[in-house]
């Protein structure tokens, strides 16, 4: 798990105390040009194997997290000295030109825990921009992965698979909104409130989130409302393509948090454009049968081209998958 420490009463001091640690010219590397070949060059971590950050490097964890395999996600957000994020309701934190999110996947416990990636979305002039770096056998530092890798890995459920770190390219897939790429994690309502006040004081937020509805805490779904939690989960997981102006908004679906009509999110929406994803089913949603639902179908199958999400995953979310099937046999048919 995320070391938690970190998210307490202690994060004022500690981000006070980076301010005024002696880094690499983390800016300039964000800002020039082309694509630092490390990790390390950005100088974004004082220690990089234990994942210790540098100045103007703090951690986050989020409420409802994206499902990768069972990955362990270490998330970090860097400003240039000088700036702020701007609030802006529940939505996506607006991070200045010169900042950037970076996202380690570490898989293991112990001593047989292992970085296997560390993905970078950098806000330069011209929008944004994504790279992958994949960690070295001796766990020093990160190179970068342009055709993206496949590394053998064990989940935590024991299961032994081909974990794929995703090519340049692909980054476009999750994080294209309108042909640009964007961040799709750091929205105000799957922050919580005690990080989101902590970085106001801390000068890193310009004022605390209006009216920022709160996504469950993932660890304590059971005991959440079922419909936030699975529509939380599905906010994270699926509607950053399933939401128009992104890559799968011809399937008609939309995914978001936000979004109300129950068409929309599926319920007794035909499918568009499933092809043998639908297997044999004729609705998104069919109120109080998850068996009979496509939504749930695909989110069960692991076989490609059946499978959702299509990236970022190899094994089911047994976990989500259980949410989501909860909440549509709950539904009045």
């Amino acid at each position: 798990m995320i070391r938690k420490a970190i998210f307490g009463a202690a994060l004022l001091s500690a981000v006070a105390a980076m301010a005024t640690a002696p880094r690499i010219d983390t800016d300039a590397a964000i800002m020039d040009p082309g694509m630092p070949r490390t990790l390390s060059a950005y100088g974004f971590f004082a220690d990089p194997a234990a994942q210790i950050p540098n100045a103007r490097v703090t951690p986050y964890r989020l409420n409802t997290p994206l499902y990768s395999d069972g990955a362990e996600k270490l998330r970090f957000v860097y400003l240039p000295d000088g700036t702020t994020m701007a609030a802006d309701g529940e939505g996506l934190l607006d991070i200045p030109v010169g900042g950037a999110l970076i996202k380690t996947f570490a898989f293991g416990e112990g001593e047989d825990r292992r970085l296997v990636e560390t993905r970078v979305l950098l806000h330069r002039a011209d929008g944004w921009l994504a790279l992958p770096y994949l960690w070295n056998e001796e766990q020093t530092d990160a190179q970068l992965a342009i055709a993206g890798a496949r590394v053998p890995v064990v989940t935590p459920g024991g299961e032994a698979i081909s974990y794929r770190v995703p090519n340049k390219n692909q980054c476009k897939e999750c994080h294209g909104l309108d042909g640009a790429v964007v961040p799709i994690g750091p929205k105000a309502r799957n922050l919580s409130h005690e990080w989101l006040a902590a970085m106001v004081e801390a000068g890193h937020i310009d004022e605390m989130p209006r009216d920022a509805d709160q996504l469950p805490v993932w660890e304590h779904r059971d005991s959440a409302n079922l419909t936030a939690a699975a529509r939380g989960y599905l906010d994270v997981n699926c509607a950053h393509c399933h939401r128009p102006g992104a890559t799968a908004s011809n399937s008609g679906l939309d995914l978001r948090w936000e979004q109300q009509s129950p068409d929309a999110v599926g319920i007794g929406k035909r499918p568009v454009a499933a092809g043998r994803g639908a297997g044999g089913h004729l609705f998104d949603i069919v109120p109080g049968a998850p068996d009979s639902s496509i939504l749930t179908y695909r989110m069960g199958s692991p076989e490609p081209g059946v499978a959702m999400p299509e990236l970022g995953k190899a094994t089911v979310d047994e976990a989500g998958l259980d949410i989501v099937r909860r909440w549509i046999e709950e539904m009045a048919p």
